[in-house]
């Protein structure tokens, strides 16, 4: 392999963005899958009749000028066919009253707001304000965290009055913005925004960023909105693993990375790869590695390098770890749903943790007709989950699932021998699904200290090595990720003396 190609590693959408954009560019790509299929945690996996989304279920940035339309338009592919979900979710505080409608009209989730939230107009007023600013700088592929004086240009180059006057938010969190719109004695707003913001940045309101939490809480709203993919999430998947290859760049599944090496004096790098039970483990080399995986996997893919990249491994270390996920994939007759069954759900529960409910479409592809898949998440510790004997780890996860469906049973009005299909993923899952370590899913915690200039940067200080995925700027989501794919690409190309730009 040329040492001057670029080796991705991880085939989620993140990688998949990466490689699409370079290969389109003329660079030599070679995208490294340690799974047997592309997606990550947007993959799919199929149950007899039944199709299911591993973890994501939903889309953002599909509209005009979203994440994913831009780099489609740009990678001149048709977007997967979806629809927007109008509401985007039902809340469901669990309080005795009426559960509250994310809708898609700006006008409907204004009358929705009053209606459950009268005096908090002032601070869905400031939300609105920021997350418009922050579109708008979005649009503008800014460079965050800047590392060099051509980060800081790009960033200088997508800033505008409005961010600089909410800039001075940066170190805040939504709880601070609430207090400061006087609403923080809003328990039942208050109750809501913990709920949704965990979805997206594993942190309550006390703790999310309000600027990212801006943005996240105002995303299921037009212009923008969230998506369902007829078929499966896959679907996003397959048209940009159709582009590397349409472009030159090729894509190997089940090869796992194990060790990333300088070589020639820094000049190129040596991969280390394990393939399929029965292959012999091979290498490859490459100038430029993008690197997609959870930064807590860089301390065991560099040791052979740890002397020479101490400080940088010692940071990495600190970082908190992310949560791990609960799912429950189950199937069940439509008939069988109660009579206004909306396709996601959200309610607190305290034991394992509050769950969201997505249901698929009638013929969306998910299920034969008059059938339909539900899924269930929540957040869980991973290290509840790690070091238990066969056993034990057994009886707990029965001892889950039994409490997840006795939930949703108990919400959706349903029997349990109604159910044609349910089964639990635990954390074990995840990690041999993804490959992650412990099966940790999301990205860092969006907090005001990890959010934005002060978070994680996808140029890291060893020369060569990129970073793009869910916990690089934006952060998490299907459409956050590509955006810190745009992000890596640009800098790589940049560093070889190429201009790349979006179109907007």
């Amino acid at each position: 392999m040329s040492n001057e190609s670029v080796i991705v590693i991880g085939g989620g959408i993140a990688g998949l963005t990466s490689a699409a954009l370079l290969a389109r560019e003329g660079i030599a790509v070679t995208l490294l899958e340690s799974h047997s299929q592309t997606g990550g945690c947007a993959g799919t996996f199929s149950r007899g009749r039944f199709i299911f989304d591993a973890g994501a279920t939903q889309v953002a940035g599909l509209e005009v000028g979203g994440s994913h339309e831009r780099i489609f338009r740009h990678l001149n592919i048709p977007l997967p066919k979806a629809h927007v979900l109008d509401p985007a979710c039902v809340v469901d505080l669990d309080d005795g009253y009426e559960p509250i409608r994310i809708w898609h009209d700006p006008i409907k989730w204004e009358k929705e707001r009053k209606k459950h939230f009268p005096d908090s107009d002032s601070f869905w007023n400031l939300i609105a304000h920021i997350h418009r600013s922050n579109w708008d700088f979005s649009k503008r592929d800014p460079i965050l965290p800047v590392r060099d004086s051509w980060d800081f240009i790009q960033l200088i180059k997508a800033i505008r009055p409005a961010n600089l006057g909410f800039g001075i938010l940066s170190r805040l969190s939504i709880a601070d913005l609430l207090m400061l719109c006087g609403s923080k004695n809003d328990l039942r707003l208050k109750r809501f925004l913990d709920l949704q913001l965990k979805l997206y940045s594993q942190e309550n309101a006390d703790r999310t960023a309000a600027l990212y939490g801006a943005t996240v809480l105002n995303i299921a709203q037009a212009p923008l909105g969230l998506w369902h993919l007829d078929g499966s999430m896959k679907k996003l998947s397959d048209k940009l693993e159709d582009s590397v290859k349409r472009s030159g760049g090729r894509i190997y599944l089940r090869h796992r990375v194990m060790h990333i090496e300088r070589q020639l004096r820094g000049r190129s790098w040596k991969v280390d790869i394990l393939r399929s039970p029965g292959k012999k483990p091979i290498y490859m080399h490459a100038s430029d590695i993008i690197c997609t995986l959870p930064p807590q996997c860089l301390p065991e893919l560099l040791v052979k390098d740890i002397n020479h990249n101490k400080a940088y491994i010692e940071y990495i270390k600190t970082l908190a770890k992310p949560k791990g996920a609960l799912v429950f994939y189950g199937a069940i007759r439509r008939s069988c749903l109660p009579d206004e069954c909306f396709g996601h759900i959200q309610f607190p529960l305290q034991d394992p943790g509050d769950l969201f409910i997505s249901i698929s479409d009638e013929g969306d592809g998910r299920a034969p007709e008059g059938f339909a898949t539900v899924i269930a998440s929540s957040f869980t510790d991973v290290s509840a989950w790690s070091n238990l004997t066969d056993e034990i780890y057994r009886q707990r996860k029965q001892i889950v699932l039994a409490r997840i469906l006795g939930a949703m049973e108990d919400r959706l009005q349903i029997s349990s021998a109604n159910w044609e299909h349910q089964e639990l993923a635990t954390p074990r899952s995840f990690a041999k699904w993804t490959g992650r370590p412990e099966g940790i899913v999301g990205g860092l915690g969006q907090t005001p200290s990890k959010f934005g200039p002060f978070g994680l940067a996808s140029r890291t200080p060893i020369p060569g090595l990129w970073l793009c995925g869910d916990s690089i700027y934006p952060g998490e989501g299907t459409a956050g990720v590509t955006q810190s794919a745009v992000m890596a690409s640009r800098q790589l190309l940049e560093n070889r003396g190429k201009e790349f730009t979006m179109f907007l």
